[in-house]
């Protein structure tokens, strides 16, 4: 038994325990304006309650089937910690969310996150918030809630955890992959962004055996740290693909390109009858995928089934609506490109042709 002696003479608190509910009382108002800003028909109210509402008929849904998704942000955040650029990993965190939903059809509607650290510091916390609100507007769907939690028992010195879970919906007869996906259809890639937020275990790898500090200039890019152009964060494909999806363009599938590159995401949307057929020389890999593949002495195969190589999303589209599609996304800001087709299966669910410019 403890000796009572060795205990303050008025008690233990919670705060000493490390635990400071003031600092998690005032990180709710210090982001409060950031979650008003993700307002949107459906949701209005304001984070602090026990709960968060959101109004399907406002938000104007007939016959409305929900999509869910949750995910967090992987190892990219120990780049983050290590350098203590946090506000850009709440953008990597809805993305990993929003765009699983959008490749079902899905509109995203609300938002939830939830923040682990080993002692709560209000200008990080504020910093990542204001970088989960910033990914929930370029998504177009409401930051309703979310939970803060210190437990200075599981993380220790800086450390901290993301996760995030998102709440889409989608008039039943709009949802993805449609069931008409038929050899011939068009393939168009969606650029991204970098890396995204996947294989962040083997760049980190990568790096320390490179020898080059996060301060380094980017070998890849000019005028960035490597720090800073590894950390751009994942491009949020669900605008664009929902006006054109609104628009009668006719996409009949949908690939979020994320862990497990193209090997294991595009087979996911895929009928047992169809497969990929893939031109690699039509794909444009950032530089950051050139200096990976270099300084790490990674084959191609392994970059394809490791990274996005440079394609967020993959677009199944009838050939007729491919040039649709294409100005479609030009004219919201994407870069896309047609690079395949599907074929009738005879092997493999994903085939490629030519090679990766790396």
């Amino acid at each position: 038994m403890s000796d009572p002696q060795n205990l303050p003479s008025n008690g233990l608190s919670y705060k000493q325990a490390g635990v400071d509910i003031d600092a998690g009382n005032a990180l709710v108002e210090a982001i409060k304006p950031a979650v008003r800003s993700t307002r949107r028909p459906g949701a209005d109210g304001e984070i602090g309650g026990f709960g968060g509402l959101f109004d399907l008929k406002a938000a104007g849904f007939v016959d409305p089937v929900l999509v869910a998704a949750n995910d967090g942000v992987g190892t990219k955040l120990k780049i983050a910690i290590d350098t203590g650029k946090h506000d850009t990993i709440g953008q990597d965190l809805v993305a990993m969310c929003v765009n699983d939903l959008v490749v079902q059809g899905a509109e995203p509607l609300f938002f939830l996150d939830y923040l682990a650290t080993g002692k709560l510091d209000v200008d990080q916390g504020k910093a990542i918030v204001e970088g989960i609100a910033h990914g929930c507007r370029l998504a177009g769907c409401a930051l309703i809630g979310g939970e803060t939690a210190e437990m200075p028992g599981m993380y220790h010195g800086n450390d901290y955890d993301l996760a995030g879970f998102a709440v889409g919906a989608a008039e039943r007869d709009g949802l993805l992959p449609r069931k008409d996906l038929a050899a011939g259809d068009v393939l168009v890639a969606m650029a991204s962004s970098g890396v995204h937020s996947n294989g962040y275990s083997l760049v980190r790898k990568i790096v320390e055996l490179s020898g080059l500090a996060w301060d380094a200039p980017a070998p890849f890019v000019t005028g960035k740290t490597l720090a800073e152009a590894l950390l751009e964060p994942t491009r949020i494909y669900v605008k664009p693909l929902l006006s054109a999806l609104r628009d009668g363009i006719g996409i009949k599938a949908l690939a979020h390109i994320t862990g497990g590159g193209f090997i294991d995401n595009i087979p996911r949307v895929l009928p047992d009858a169809l497969a990929a057929d893939i031109d690699l020389g039509a794909i444009t890999p950032p530089p950051v995928f050139g200096w990976l593949s270099q300084a790490g002495g990674m084959s191609e195969s392994e970059m394809l089934r490791t990274f996005n190589c440079g394609v967020g999303m993959l677009v199944a589209v009838a050939a007729e609506d491919a040039n649709r599609l294409l100005d479609s996304l030009s004219a919201s800001g994407e870069i896309a490109a047609v690079v395949g087709q599907l074929t009738a299966r005879s092997g493999e669910p994903v085939t490629f042709r030519g090679k990766l410019a790396l």
